[in-house]
């Protein structure tokens, strides 16, 4: 005879979902959810969590992680960011193909789900290149790899060709894929490796002007209008992108967009000669800052995603100058949010969680959420513990945050992944 599944009722927690929020329990039965129930009956055996005065939301959802294996395991590894995915509350991560070898063919791409499959703490889609080798030339095999793929990106640089990216879009329109655009001009790059603003000119840096990612994604707008592709941008930074997008939306453009928590929270006056505070696009202007938070509250910005982007302490010590692009974030993310956007009332917290869990899922037609019958993919928060970020705290591998120090609130207490604890905080 079977063996009854391992039954979790998650008691008298605030539900967190579909743009409202109620008291309720969650009963999770084997890997689904069986009820959303305003008072569920424990049955024998079950496992009771008390989620009084904590969040019960879905499992949030990263659609910009770079997770470095295969081929840069000394920076992360599938199990270490995985890891780190759950400590923050995800329970789905979508990777970015900047590997080695480039996620460019079916081949290449199984090196990455073998290590997937072993090694994976939650659930990881990824993504396939746009061009062989991400060299911006070549297409890949789209209708090859659609069924294993998120999407398609060669994020970590822009594709420069315009009739390039044209004919890739077409051939996503034809497969319903998505292109997963990381927009930049190199040839307006000159060196530049902050935002060209007063920092970098009082300090003596290189600036990227705001110009190399807004021009691309003008671009890119009338592509995706011509093709009817499916186009989302990656990480947005300026005011210019914000105007665009939501422009292009209201024009009928199949678009949407993320920015990162660092974007919206940060500006170049809070800059300082560390490496923790170099990534690519750079933290711009108080004035990009305020667009792009405008835009999560319009809906122009359909996603908050981290960009976790870790690196050894050797290569993120080298100064602003010197650093390599990429700071870690999955472990922060829920709660600069909650505290720098939710408490000072700037967005609700139902707004947050479609922004970090329902918005992604729906794009990129992930299905889950928290309604019985789905995947118990579910994450519950403590928002009322206080602590200071402390990178060795971590368990990601990488170290650098430009929120290192800051006092936030905001802890995950438990990740479920298929109804797996994937990770779990026990309080006294």
């Amino acid at each position: 005879m079977k063996a009854a599944a391992h039954r979790i009722v998650l008691k008298d927690g605030r539900v967190i979902r579909g743009g409202e929020s109620f008291v309720a329990d969650v009963v999770v039965c084997g890997d689904r959810i069986a009820e959303v129930t305003p008072q569920a009956v424990a049955l024998p055996g079950d496992e009771v969590v008390d989620c009084r005065g904590l969040w019960v939301t879905a499992g949030l959802v990263d659609l910009h992680v770079h997770l470095r294996e295969p081929g840069f395991p000394a920076k992360e590894t599938i199990a270490t960011g995985t890891a780190a995915a759950a400590h923050g509350g995800f329970t789905t991560v979508c990777a970015m193909p900047n590997l080695e070898p480039a996620p460019d063919s079916v081949e290449n791409l199984c090196r990455e789900t073998e290590i997937i499959a072993r090694d994976a703490k939650v659930k990881v889609l990824p993504y396939a290149t746009i061009t062989r080798r991400r060299a911006g030339r070549e297409l890949v095999d789209f209708a090859a790899l659609k069924p294993y793929v998120a999407g398609f990106s060669d994020d970590g640089s822009g594709v420069q060709s315009e009739e390039t990216m044209h004919a890739a879009m077409r051939a996503a329109a034809a497969e319903g894929c998505i292109i997963a655009a990381h927009c930049e001009v190199n040839g307006l790059l000159h060196g530049g490796y902050i935002h060209d603003g007063a920092y970098a000119a009082a300090h003596g840096h290189k600036g990227i002007c705001p110009e190399s990612e807004w021009r691309q994604i003008e671009r890119d707008i009338a592509l995706a209008a011509e093709t009817g592709c499916r186009y989302h941008v990656c990480h947005i930074s300026t005011k210019e992108s914000v105007a665009l997008i939501r422009e292009a939306k209201r024009s009928g453009v199949r678009i949407t967009c993320e920015t990162g928590p660092h974007y919206l929270t940060m500006c170049d006056a809070d800059l300082q000669e560390d490496g923790r505070f170099k990534m690519n696009p750079p933290i711009r202007s108080a004035a990009d800052r305020d667009a792009l938070i405008e835009g999560v509250q319009d809906g122009t910005i359909d996603v908050i995603a981290t960009d976790h982007a870790p690196h050894t302490a050797e290569e993120k010590s080298r100064g602003l100058a010197g650093s390599a692009m990429g700071v870690v974030g999955l472990e922060t993310s829920f709660a600069v949010i909650y505290t720098k956007l939710v408490l000072t009332g700037i967005i609700t917290p139902e707004r947050m969680i479609e922004l970090m869990a329902e918005a992604p899922r729906r794009i990129f037609a992930l299905g889950g959420g928290l309604t019985a019958g789905e995947k118990a993919d579910i994450a519950v928060f403590d928002t009322g513990t206080e602590f200071t970020v402390d990178p060795a705290a971590f368990l990601s591998k990488g170290r650098s945050t430009p929120f290192e120090g800051w006092c936030l609130r905001g802890t995950c207490r438990l990740t479920l992944c298929d109804g797996r604890k994937a990770y779990e905080t026990k309080y006294n």
